[in-house]
C-alpha cells in the first residue's frame, strides 16, 4: 500500500483525528491522551501505533513514560494530511471538550514542574552550608550574562540595578521620585559603579532613546503604572531589534490593603492580560508563568513574563 493510501486510511477514524489535533499543540503521553479523550489506554496505544506507522506521529522516551508529538520531519504530503486532520477534528462534537481537557492537563503539568522547582528552592533555604546563599547563587547566574545595555524601569533605590551593573555594559535606572533617584545616584557613585545611571521619569515615557537598550526590566514595578499597557508599549520603543523585556510582578489578588501598605495602583495582573498587552505592543515569543508563591497569607504569587522585540 502506498504512503498516501496508508495516511488516508489512518486518518479515516475520528479518534485518530482527535489525537492529531491534540498533538498539534504539545507532546502528550498515553496517560494524558487517555485523560483528555476519556478513552482506554489500549485503544489510545493502537491509534498511536497506526499514526506512527505512516510517519504522522513520532515518540520519545522519558524515564518510564513515552511522549508523542506530530512528526517534525514530515514531508509536504504528510504535512497536508496533518492540516486536513486538524480541520476535520474541529468538526467533531468532542473537539471543544478535548481542548478544554488539554488546557487543564497542560496547566497541571506546568504546576507540577513548578512544585518541583519550589521543592528545590525550599531545600536550598533549609539546608545550611558555608557560603551557600541566594546572594551567591544570584552572582553566579549574573556571571553567565553577556555585557548588555539594560533599562531597569521603576527601579526604586536600585538594588537590582546595582547587581546588574556588576556585569552589564550599562544600566539605566528610571524612577519617578526625585528623592529616590538622587539617593540611587549617590549610592552608585559611592560604590564606584560608573556604568549605572539614574534618570528621573515614569514608566509610560521613560527618558531613554528609542532602540537603544538590549533588555528592559520591570521588577515589581508594573503594578505602580498608571496604564500598564502603555508602559509595555514604551518598553518596546526603547528596545533594540531582538531586544528582550522581562517582567516580575504579582498575579492578580484580592489583598486590598496593598493600595495603602505598598502604594500599589493595581492588585496584580492576570496572566492573560500581560500576554495580551505584550502582544498588542508588538512583542513576539511571549512567555508568562507563575514562578513563586508565598507561604504566608495573603499568599502573593509572582509572575515572570518575557518577550522579544
Amino acid at each position: 500500500m502506498s504512503a498516501t493510501l496508508k495516511s488516508l486510511r489512518a486518518l479515516s477514524d475520528p479518534t485518530r483525528l482527535r489525537i492529531v489535533a491534540l498533538l498539534e499543540r504539545d507532546e502528550l503521553s498515553v496517560n494524558e491522551l487517555q485523560e483528555i479523550t476519556r478513552l482506554g489506554q489500549s485503544r489510545i496505544s493502537t491509534h498511536l501505533g497506526l499514526l506512527s506507522d505512516c510517519a504522522l506521529v513520532q515518540s520519545r522516551r522519558d524515564g518510564k513514560r513515552t511522549f508523542y508529538k506530530l512528526d517534525q520531519n514530515a514531508d509536504s504530503a504528510a504535512g497536508e494530511f496533518i492540516q486536513l486532520a486538524v480541520r476535520g477534528a474541529k468538526e467533531l462534537p468532542e473537539h471543544s471538550h478535548d481542548q478544554i481537557n488539554l488546557k487543564r492537563v497542560l496547566a497541571r503539568r506546568k504546576e507540577q514542574a513548578q512544585v518541583y522547582f519550589n521543592q528545590i528552592a525550599g531545600r536550598f533555604d533549609r539546608v545550611y552550608g558555608p557560603g551557600r546563599s541566594w546572594q551567591a547563587f544570584g552572582h553566579l547566574l549574573l556571571r553567565m550574562l553577556p555585557p548588555l545595555v539594560v533599562a531597569d524601569l521603576g527601579a526604586g533605590e536600585g538594588l537590582l540595578s546595582e547587581l546588574l551593573a556588576r556585569r552589564s555594559k550599562k544600566v539605566i535606572a528610571v524612577d519617578n521620585s526625585e528623592r529616590i533617584v538622587a539617593f540611587g545616584a549617590a549610592k552608585a557613585k559611592k560604590n564606584g559603579l560608573k556604568n549605572l545611571e539614574f534618570r528621573l521619569g515614569n514608566l509610560q515615557d521613560p527618558p531613554i532613546e528609542p532602540g537603544s537598550v538590549d533588555v528592559a526590566v520591570l521588577s515589581q514595578a508594573l503594578h505602580h503604572a498608571e496604564i500598564p499597557a502603555d508602559a509595555l508599549a514604551a518598553a518596546y520603543r526603547i528596545l533594540k531589534p531582538g531586544g528582550q523585556i522581562l517582567i516580575l510582578d504579582l498575579l492578580k489578588h484580592n489583598f486590598d490593603k496593598a493600595h495603602e501598605l505598598y502604594g500599589d495602583r493595581w492588585l496584580g495582573f492576570a496572566e492573560s492580560d500581560l500576554h495580551h498587552w505584550l502582544e498588542k505592543a508588538g512583542f513576539k515569543k511571549i512567555e508568562v508563568s507563575i514562578v513563586a508563591r508565598e507561604e504566608q497569607p495573603p499568599h502573593f504569587q509572582t509572575i515572570l513574563a518575557g518577550a522579544e522585540k
